[in-house]
């Protein structure tokens, strides 16, 4: 019984991985063995790989490279190399043109195959040897290529646990295909890290059930989900798979920036699907995270330390930060050394039967060769030949069944096609034969069976006929086992067996297998000349073996170029006549070898007798070649420039003898270059050249209808020239007597073989000219002229004058530019800006004519500035410099409301309001000029400029007429003057005291206690007036009223009002014997005290009569209503009832029966409530119902009334131009109609006025008033019971009429003693 298996180190230290290149270019593999003798095999789809243009193989020391050149989508297989038992598989991927991404193909379908029996149980029991399972997918292929495919015969106990165990891997590889082989939709390829493991078994499956590693073995599928590249990337760094030996440590790193990240990203390593390893942590695994501020990059580390076989398997590393997220995945791979192992020969050969006799079962080879130590390491590795024939295409079954030694082909596809059934359990046999076994050609086989039933009749059949027992078959029974010996076999033996035991039966298949033929003596490598005989020649281990010949790897066939012959162990390849192309490498392979050798075919030494010379000839003529060879009956080929030349009428080819010859009739340009002439089957060739020349030529027929060439200024001039001659002429271009060269940068001449240029970059005016052009070559000369216009844009004018200034304008002239670009000026284009801007605004749209312009609609008061462009036909100048900066200005217009405010008998005092515009200029100040009467000099009064708006003019003649005016005076000069019109007396005039009370005291003025009164009473009057002062008839007392006088008004202030303020305060002025008088009425309120008396006057059913009397202090004010609250007895929480409640008596009523209330009343004023209220003595107690009720009976009260007005229109003095309103309140029942009127004149269908009446208030408005609106106004109220009427006077001061008497210079006094005299308005 062999010993338990051990895992393998793997001979690569680096192992090739699967790329991805772009059509038609390389690819390169690189792998790397531990020894630097390895010898190492390249294979493409299981064939191997011969080094050729295609694939490239290099070997330097430990590393060994493979090179795919021209990669192309046929290269899209699978690759691997072979380094002893070591097997390594990788792909190659190709990148169309459009497409980023290749599909990965489908794997096949899995043929189901019975299981084979494993080998008997050990104290460590190997792993057991799997039956055909399903080809896996070729980026995941495994196999064991030391793994033995003969079958054994397993023990009686072990065959449930043999069929357990083949089905559930069967099951295994069987998802595997099927997941990995299908790519994600939209997505690239996934490549699962293992597509670069070794191909050799892992038993860390048996040592995971006792570890904590052991969870969590990740599916295919899993993988590829989370492998998905559509994710969000994180990493910079990604987690590398590894190897390490049992005992080793090994550290994976996976690194984050953290740039764009706010915080630390979080970070988990799993170990297969699910499993978590950061609750693993400990004494194997160490987690470590650091995180670098400078570069900002998070390190997160996985630390295995001492490494257990167990360990191996595939791990994830995620990371996740809000959002995003990305994982890696990568692979452990935990190996062990190599180690030198004692071989037991005897153990090793022990036969596999199990039942304790010498020669039962068959030699287990299986278990010597993976326990021998391999000292060759360039041995071939052994092949699961079923794995090949499941993995191979249809076509390739008779060359794998030629390659193996297959020779019953027909029953290894029909059990590839037999789908794995579970067997029913027999009532005729306890255990049934195996599905299949193999045997060595010239060996023993037994067949056991177990019979339930011993009595029953049991018969051999080998392919349906019974077999009988003879030396070759031997029947033995032992017990209830029946067991069928088929010695010495041979290749008839391969066949199907059966046996029967009753109507049941049992079948199986016998495979021989034929010993491999070697190779005994290798081939030799030969060197040999061209037509020479060649024989290759080789022995191999069995007579008449049938072998393959190869040439570079492609198989050779019988033909009269290849003849093969045998001869016992003896094999040739013939060529009886050799050539050039006979070289290359040849192979000859056989079943269990094969041997390779070079043969190189060389030419015969060929010898030069005349050689080619160079030919130089005129354009038309003839140009022969001629040489001489050695060798009469050697041809050739003649090239022209490396391109192969045929024979035509013009060139003619001819072969004599040793002579060989190229005619060239009529030669031509394109005939120049060199000739080479080849001889057939050598390497060398003899060259010459042929030149043609021909006088220069300059064509201008392209020029004729253009003598004169015109170019824009600015622009690029390319003149292309077209020139002929041979050789190429020599080419120089001038301007005058200058020449042009080749290496100017602005202005440059360039030559070429079939034209000359000249190229101008940037045109400039003075390129203007004749331009010469001359050609020179051997053969002759030629010449040429040009002429060359250049034009251009205007020269920028002159810095444009500004020669006038207005408020909004200006004007500006200019001059023409001093060069016009060799084109008219069509005209000019004027642009402003304001100087502390930088952004110009164009003027005018069509071009001026003239050198004159009037720019328009300036700001005033901002500077500016102007420029200008000329313009031609080729475009616009250069703008001009700008002209000096300028500020549209002008002066403001005359002042306003001049009139005459006093007048002395030295002095005259004027006021006037400032102009109605003032400009950018602003207003310096006002000068004031007059003329005495008779005379036409103004005489300036104020030497210095005034600002103010009023100004007295003194020093005047007593008793002389005087007129004056008043000018605004800034920068931009004087405005026009305002005058008054009339004559000015010089003599002072007495005007009488005037109070000028304002409108809300001509009211009664209502304050609260406590607040502030400050009021201001202007007057008039002169010489100043005096200011008298009283209440109630009395003088003020100064301790609590306070009196500020001025000439034109007086102030009274309280600083805290009290009740006793209130009264009627009269003011006097006072001016000689002349006074005016006004009373002010003062009242100053508080909140009222409450009622007197509150009573409760009826209860009946449930209602209140309630009775009060006003209050005793009603707030100097009077009372505007009460407000009534009620209270139930029990929780005396007061409700109101009743608000603003005029009548000194009132019902409460829904009041709630069986309830007892009391009552309470708060005064009310127009400053609120009383602080205080009155409540009733006595309660009301709501009876309950039971009680009769006598009410009361009341006489029906009589509401209607006579109109009356409860307020009286008010004497009212309104502005000129704004709206007054005339108020008043009438009651009345029924409602009385209003009317309006005007001097006693009802007011009907005016738009002027509007009427309004609502609850009792009317309203008349007058809009915009004017002097004439002044008069009597009066309202009427009419009902069916009376009428009442009010009237009152309104005056209107200001407007045109007021304005035009001022602007007269008539004084304010002589108006108001004008209105007084036409009882305008009555004195106070």
């Amino acid at each position: 019984m062999p010993e338990p298996t051990k895992k393998a180190a793997s001979a690569f230290t680096k192992k090739p991985k699967t790329l991805e290149v772009a059509a038609r270019s390389a690819a390169e593999f690189v792998a790397e063995t531990g020894k630097a003798d390895a010898k190492v095999k390249w294979q493409r789809d299981g064939k191997d790989i011969q080094a050729s243009d295609k694939y490239v193989i290099k070997s330097e020391g430990v590393q060994h490279r493979l090179i795919v050149n021209n990669a192309a989508k046929e290269d899209e297989v699978v690759y691997a190399v072979i380094s002893g038992i070591s097997k390594v598989k990788f792909e190659l991927k190709v990148k169309q043109e459009g497409r980023d991404g290749t599909d990965e193909p489908k794997a096949p379908a899995e043929p189901k195959a019975p299981a084979a029996p494993k080998a008997p149980a050990a104290p460590k029991a190997p792993a057991a040897p799997k039956a055909p399972a399903a080809p896996k997918a070729p980026a995941e292929q495994k196999q064991d290529v030391s793994a033995n495919s003969t079958g054994h015969v397993a023990e009686k106990g072990e065959r449930q646990t043999t069929k357990a165990a083949s089905s559930s891997a069967g099951e295994r590889e069987a998802k595997v295909p099927a997941t990995i082989s299908k790519p994600a939709e939209d997505a690239p390829t996934l490549q699962l890290p293992n597509d670069t493991q070794d191909e050799k078994p892992s038993d860390s499956a048996v040592a995971r059930k006792d570890s904590v590693w052991s969870c969590g073995e990740a599916a295919t599928e899993e993988l590829a989900k989370l492998d998905d590249s559509t994710r969000s990337t994180l990493f910079i760094e990604k987690p590398q798979s590894g190897t390490v030996t049992v005992g080793g440590d090994i550290t994976f790193v996976a690194k984050v920036e953290a740039k764009d990240l706010l915080r630390k990203p979080n970070a988990k390593w799993f170990k297969g699907k699910w499993l978590d390893l950061a609750s693993k942590a400990g004494k194997h695994l160490q987690l470590k995270e650091t995180f670098d501020r400078i570069t900002r990059i998070h390190t997160f580390e996985m630390q295995i330390i001492k490494a257990k076989d167990n360990y191996t398997g595939n791990y994830r590393c995620e990371v996740t930060w809000k959002d995003k997220f990305d994982s890696c995945t990568f692979d452990l791979e935990v190996i062990e050394a190599p180690e030198v192992q004692q071989i037991d020969i005897r153990a090793a050969f022990k036969r596999s039967g199990g039942d304790g006799q010498d020669d039962a079962g068959e030699l287990d080879f299986s278990g010597l060769l993976k326990r021998r130590e391999m000292k060759e390491e360039s041995r071939e590795p052994e092949v699961d030949v079923w794995e090949l024939l499941k993995n191979a295409q249809p076509h390739e079954y008779e060359k794998i069944a030629f390659e193996y030694g297959i020779t019953d082909l027909r029953g290894l596809l029909k059990r590839l096609k037999r789908i794995k059934r579970e067997e029913k359990k027999s009532a005729a046999f306890a255990k049934i034969l195996e599905s299949g076994y193999q045997v060595e050609k010239g060996e023993k086989i037994r067949f056991v069976v177990d019979l339930a039933d011993p009595t029953v009749d049991l018969k051999w059949y080998r392919n349906g006929q019974e077999i009988r027992p003879s030396p070759k078959y031997i029947f033995e029974h032992k017990g209830t086992l029946r067991m069928l010996t088929i010695k010495n076999c041979t290749m008839a033996d391969d066949a199907a067996y059966q046996v029967t035991a009753g109507a049941e039966k049992s079948t199986t298949e016998l495979f021989v297998k034929e010993p491999a033929v070697t190779i005994t003596r290798e081939l030799e490598n030969q060197d040999e000349l061209v037509g020479e005989r060649v024989e290759l020649e080789c022995e191999v281990s069995e007579e008449n073996a049938q072998v393959k010949w190869y040439k570079n790897g492609i198989e050779l066939g019988a033909s009269p170029k290849h003849r093969f012959r045998t001869d016992g162990k003896k094999q040739w390849l013939i060529i009886p006549e050799a050539s050039k192309a006979d070289s290359g490498t040849y192979s000859v392979k056989t079943t269990g070898g094969q041997s390779t050798a070079v043969l190189k075919v060389d030419m015969k030494p060929l010898k030069i007798m005349q050689n080619l010379t160079d030919q130089v000839v005129r354009a038309g003529q003839q140009a022969v070649f001629e040489c001489e060879l050695s060798e009469a009956n050697v041809g050739g080929k003649w090239y022209k420039n490396g391109q192969l030349i045929s024979p035509s009428e013009r060139i003619k080819i001819t072969h004599r003898k040793k002579v060989h010859k190229l005619v060239v009739e009529k030669v031509a340009l394109d005939d120049d270059g060199d000739y080479t002439f080849i001889p057939d089957g050598y390497a060398m060739q003899l060259g010459a050249k042929l030149r043609m020349i021909d006088s220069p030529k300059i064509h201008l027929d392209h020029l004729s209808k253009t003598p004169e060439i015109v170019v824009v200024a600015g622009n690029k001039l390319r003149l292309d020239i077209p020139i002929t001659g041979e050789p190429v002429p020599k080419v120089v271009w001038m301007k005058g007597e200058k020449a042009i060269m080749d290496t100017g940068t602005r202005v440059r001449a360039e030559s070429f073989s079939d034209h000359t240029s000249l190229t101008i970059e940037t045109a400039e005016k003075d390129d203007s000219g004749a331009y010469k052009i001359v050609l020179q070559n051997e053969a002759g000369e030629d010449s040429a002229q040009l002429q060359i216009k250049v034009v251009d844009v205007p020269d920028q004018p002159a810095p444009p004058e500004v020669t006038e200034i207005g408020g909004d304008w200006c004007s500006m002239v200019w001059n023409p530019p001093g060069y016009d670009g060799s084109s008219p000026i069509l005209g000019y284009v004027i642009e402003r800006k304001k100087k502390q801007s930088s952004r110009w605004m164009r003027l005018n749209f069509d071009l001026c004519k003239e050198l004159t312009f009037e720019p328009k609609n300036m700001i005033e008061g901002v500077p500016y500035e102007v420029r200008v462009f000329a313009v031609n036909a080729i475009g616009m100048s250069k703008p001009s410099g700008p002209s000096k900066a300028f500020i549209p200005l002008a002066p403001t217009s005359e002042p306003t409301l001049l009139a005459c405010d006093d007048v002395t008998d030295t002095s005259v005092s004027l006021k006037w309001r400032p102009p109605e515009r003032i400009g950018a200029a602003g207003l310096d100040g006002y000068r004031i000029e007059y003329c005495l009467e008779g005379t036409n000099e103004w005489i300036v009064s104020n030497a210095e400029l005034t600002d103010k708006t009023k100004y007295t003019v003194n020093g005047l003649p007593t008793g002389e007429k005087i007129y004056v005016r008043v000018k605004a005076v800034n920068v931009a000069g004087e405005s026009s003057p305002i005058n008054i019109t009339t004559a000015i007396l010089v003599k002072e005039v007495v005007e009488p005291p005037k109070i000028r009370l304002p409108r809300q005291l001509k009211q009664t003025y209502i304050r609260k206690v406590g607040e502030q009164l400050n009021l201001l009473i202007p007057f008039q009057g002169k010489p100043r007036p005096k200011v008298n002062w009283k209440k109630d008839g009395e003088p003020l007392d100064s301790n609590t009223v306070n009196i500020r006088n001025t000439e034109t008004d007086t102030v009274i202030f309280i600083r805290k009002t009290e009740r006793q303020h209130s009264g009627n305060y009269e003011l006097t002025v006072q001016v000689e014997k002349i006074q005016d008088t006004a009373t002010i009425i003062i009242q100053i309120v508080e909140k009222p005290g409450p009622p007197a008396t509150v009573k409760i006057a009826e209860i009946w059913d449930t209602n209140v009569a309630l009775e009060w009397t006003p209050p005793k202090d009603n707030g100097n004010a009077a009372i505007t209503g009460y407000s009534l609250q009620k209270a139930d007895k029990k929780t005396m929480d007061w409700y109101t009832v009743i608000e603003h409640y005029h009548r000194n008596n009132c019902v409460v009523s829904d009041l709630i029966i069986g309830n007892e209330y009391y009552f309470r009343v708060f005064s009310e004023n127009m400053c609120g409530l009383s602080d205080d209220a009155t409540v009733t003595k006595n309660s009301a107690l709501i009876q309950k119902e039971g009680l009769a009720l006598k009410p009361p009976k009341y006489n029906d009260f009589n509401f209607q009334e006579v109109p009356k007005f409860t307020h009286p229109l008010i004497n009212t003095v309104a502005v000129a131009g704004y709206n007054a309103t005339l108020n008043c309140s009438v009651r009345g029942n029924p409602k009385p109609k209003i009317c309006w009127m005007k001097n006693r004149i009802i007011i009907e269908n005016d738009p002027r006025y509007r009427m309004f009446s609502n609850q009792g208030v009317c309203t008349l408005e007058i809009r915009k008033p004017s002097p004439y609106d002044g008069g009597l106004y009066s309202c009427r109220a009419v009902n069916d019971l009376g009428e009442d009427e009010v009237e009152c006077k309104m005056e209107v001061k200001g407007g045109y009429a007021l304005q035009e008497l001022l602007m007269q210079g008539v004084s304010l006094n002589i108006i108001d003693a004008y209105r007084d005299s036409k009882n305008i308005l009555p004195r106070k």
